[in-house]
């Protein structure tokens, strides 16, 4: 499981760069929702909330990966549910099932809350306005979406890569390259109101999911992403096509 003689093989490496990958597929909802959350934040801390926020996912992943016999163990059933006339089957629910419900719900919710304060216009401003929280707000939010996101990429990589130091690299590599270009994923997403609109509608997806994944219910991820990849260029030939629109102008209206 700590086999460093493995990085001497090509197989290690092809796997470490398809595993880098898929960690920064699956990082992409966490770095948009730490985007949004962040965007509550005085200007000047929004920066370091990004960065804080990174770096407690990257230190979350670590840990998990170092405990792995546990992270398996959560997919034993803790209890099972009655046998209700809907189940087809018992119904044991396990440590990862309240994770993910929890997880879920939390998303849904508070992408909700995101996109009805914005139809209300309720906006933040650069002086402390009423839109604005504490960096302990933002930190412990970004700490349960971080635990629940960890806990989806961890799982994936262990389906993928049987070797700890080799998940533990990919993440570190996956992170860093979030990193350096999460300033200007959450510039461009708050600037453009419509992609921050349709970025908390994905983060709606998202947490559906991971409460139907909680109920045993498996939805294709490959599904997910496409509808997102599809609505996300629909909306960049939007932006494309208005920017070249030409601007209305009123013309002065004369009076004899």
């Amino acid at each position: 499981m700590y086999d460093f003689g493995a990085f001497a093989h090509a197989a290690t490496w092809v796997s470490l760069l398809t595993l880098t990958f898929m960690e920064i597929v699956l990082g992409i909802d966490n770095i948009i929702f730490i985007s949004i959350v962040v965007n509550r934040l005085p200007k000047e801390q929004q920066a370091r909330g990004r960065t804080i926020g990174l770096l407690l996912a990257l230190l979350f992943r670590i840990g998990l990966l170092l405990s792995i016999s546990w992270i398996v163990s959560l997919r034993n059933p803790l209890f099972n549910l009655p046998d209700f006339p809907w189940l087809n089957q018992p119904f044991g629910v396990t440590g990862r099932d309240l994770i993910l419900l929890a997880g879920g719900l939390f998303l849904m919710y508070k992408s909700t809350t995101e996109i009805h304060t914005k139809l209300q216009g309720e906006e933040d401003d650069e002086t402390g306005g009423k839109g604005q929280t504490s960096m302990l707000n933002v930190i412990l939010q970004i700490i349960v979406i971080d635990i629940v996101f960890s806990f989806d990429s961890i799982l994936t990589a262990v389906g993928l890569v049987d070797n700890v130091l080799v998940m533990i690299a990919a993440v570190i590599c996956a992170m860093g390259i979030m990193l350096t270009f999460s300033g200007a994923v959450a510039n461009f997403v708050n600037n453009n109101p419509t992609i921050k609109m349709l970025a908390l509608s994905f983060l709606i997806m998202i947490g559906f999911m991971l409460v139907m994944e909680a109920a045993h219910k498996e939805i294709e991820k490959g599904y997910l992403y496409f509808a997102m990849a599809f609505s996300l260029i629909v909306e960049l030939l939007n932006l494309r096509l208005r920017k070249k629109a030409k601007p209305v102008q009123l013309r002065d209206s004369q009076y004899d």
